[in-house]
């Protein structure tokens, strides 16, 4: 089996690993010339991954075409605004019907489109499927046990992805709902900011238990809006990767956050950073397209006044408790008594 893995960051380079570990020949796609260099001669990352030594059969390449030549599964793990462009490079040198795998994190504002959406109108004849759950990238790395979920319609890209990428320490459920579980990977992204900034102001468990549990009930409205079932949020694409960025330092977001509460700028936080953090982009997608639909999102909205308006964060936190909404579990099992 073939795989293009296009994308050289942090996800995507644990991805190619695990792929050629599992028999699969592997070429990953690289725009930075010394980035090339480094996956061919040395069988490193530099940048992502310094410490992991890559499997020797993986190679490299900045010609998207030589990439993807002859691949069975091509897994798209880029930027959410690199999205677009590259599908549109795809569409140029792809061979007919080739199953993709998006694993990006994002919504993009035009048109309030995710990924997979973004895929499919640029590349209508190929396959599409989304790998999103509690997936840190450095755990992966170290064989941490992990699991993660595959949203398809098509049985052709689940079982090319549980082909490629399903190990002992990682292992793969599938879905349909691709709705749910790729909004479950974008939206967690804004809650993880707001979980590292309640970290650095010093909340209690009590207020981080609240935070995390209102925040599923806000990812699961949208996803009911957009047509998803709020249900697939109980799983790990949903609950599970809302977690796991909500309380890890690993986490891009979270840290993005905690910089934040320690008087940062925005601009600074990401800066130190030095890594992509996808939530900060996405908050003001879904902001807007929230307030154009009047979908209650008040820890969402909280954020984004505390972010971009610069209000106050322990006053905004406070008038955001005062919210009308009083439901505890807004989506129940069909026939479910809710007063039970």
């Amino acid at each position: 089996m073939q795989v293009a893995i296009i994308g050289a960051g942090s996800f995507g380079t644990v991805l190619a690993d695990i792929a050629a570990h599992n028999q699969c020949q592997v070429m990953m796609y690289a725009r930075r010339p010394e980035m090339v260099h480094a996956i061919n001669a040395f069988h490193r990352n530099p940048q992502y991954h310094p410490d992991l030594q890559l499997h020797a059969s993986i190679t490299a390449s900045s010609d998207l075409a030589e990439v993807v030549r002859g691949a069975d599964l091509v897994l798209l793990s880029v930027p959410s605004r690199a999205m677009d462009a590259i599908c549109q490079a795809l569409a140029k040198v792809l061979a007919p019907d080739v199953a993709l795998l998006s694993t990006t994190k994002g919504i993009q504002s035009e048109g309030f489109q995710l990924m997979s959406q973004i895929i499919g109108q640029r590349l209508p004849s190929h396959p599409v499927g989304v790998l999103s759950g509690p997936n840190l990238a450095h755990e992966i790395a170290t064989r941490h046990l992990t699991a993660s979920v595959v949203a398809s319609q098509s049985p052709q890209v689940r079982q090319l992805a549980r082909n490629a990428f399903a190990t002992k320490y990682f292992r793969l459920y599938s879905s349909e709902d691709l709705i749910s579980v790729e909004l479950g990977g974008a939206l967690k992204n804004i809650y993880a900011i707001a979980a590292g900034l309640a970290d650095g102001l010093g909340v209690g468990q009590n207020t981080k238990a609240l935070l995390i549990t209102r925040a599923l009930a806000e990812m699961s409205r949208l996803s009911a809006h957009m047509g998803g079932n709020p249900l697939s949020f109980l799983g790990l694409a949903g609950v599970g990767d809302l977690y796991v960025t909500s309380v890890s330092p690993l986490s891009r977001n979270f840290r993005i956050g905690q910089a934040l509460a320690q008087g940062h700028s925005l601009e600074s936080a990401e800066s130190n950073l030095g890594q992509v953090a996808e939530g900060v982009n996405t908050l003001r997608v879904v902001y807007e397209q929230c307030q154009r639909d009047d979908i209650a999102m008040p820890i969402l909205t909280a954020l984004y006044e505390v972010i971009f308006g610069g209000k106050p964060v322990r006053q905004t936190a406070l008038q955001m408790m005062q919210a009308a909404h009083t439901s505890d579990v807004e989506f129940l099992m069909p026939g479910a008594n809710p007063a039970l």
